[in-house]
């Protein structure tokens, strides 16, 4: 059965309300999860609503829940003077950036109606990203313990990324996802050590293709691909 996924364009929206709104949208799914198996329902049987949540966040970083404090190479007070955020939170993964004009995708997806696997979730995620790449003529590619996607990522110097992603899953229901980099400004990067890997650049389409590129197009293209990968419809 192709599922429906309710989607919302948040805009340019700072970080914690779209975090807050984010973990509003997940209890409200494990609520669902809940009364269904007090009902005796199959775990695909309840109530939940699918959510795809594309923003642009003002500058911020974020660290994942097992992520490492020195991967910021900045102190709190030189934060304030550049004008980023920064935030400990409960997703997987380590420390990233998000500033304005990259897409960051926000699946709330009930992956029993999907798929339970996280595995599975995670290349699908990834798949999105490398088919869009691939429309401008881009090789999008998976390193090999590295989630996200890349280009040239099994040499060492020329390996860069281009897209990263962290998750959390309750009751197989997902949260936080990816950050795909347009015409990003890459300078900030400068100030972590992106996803805890040492020696590797982080890179975006403006770069690779010498150009700024229509951020409009790209999320159009995004959504596309999203609903193609995961045989869903968005609705909105």
């Amino acid at each position: 059965m192709r599922q429906k996924v309710l989607f919302q364009d948040l805009g340019i929206k700072s970080y914690q309300p779209t975090w807050d709104y984010q973990e509003a949208l997940l209890l409200k799914g494990t609520q669902e999860k809940m009364l269904a198996r007090q009902q005796d329902l199959k775990a695909n049987e309840a109530n939940t609503q699918h959510h795809l949540l594309l923003v642009e966040h003002p500058p911020v970083f974020t660290l994942g829940k097992s992520g490492k404090r020195e991967h910021v190479l900045v102190s709190e007070e030189q934060l304030k003077q550049l004008g980023i955020e920064y935030f400990h939170i409960n997703r997987g993964g380590d420390i990233t950036y998000h500033g304005l004009q990259q897409i960051v995708g926000y699946p709330i997806l009930d992956l029993d109606k999907f798929k339970p696997d996280l595995g599975w979730y995670l290349r699908s995620l990834e798949e999105v990203i490398i088919q869009v790449m691939a429309e401008y003529g881009l090789k999008g590619e998976r390193s090999n313990g590295e989630t996200g996607v890349w280009l040239s990522p099994q040499d060492p110097f020329m390996a860069r990324k281009i897209c990263a992603m962290g998750i959390k899953c309750s009751r197989w229901i997902t949260m936080h996802g990816f950050a795909f980099n347009v015409n990003t400004d890459l300078s900030h990067f400068e100030f972590i050590v992106p996803c805890g890997i040492q020696g590797k650049a982080v890179t975006s389409l403006q770069k690779e293709l010498g150009r700024p590129i229509d951020y409009e197009e790209v999320k159009t293209k995004v959504k596309f691909h999203f609903e193609k990968i995961f045989d869903c419809e968005l609705i909105g």
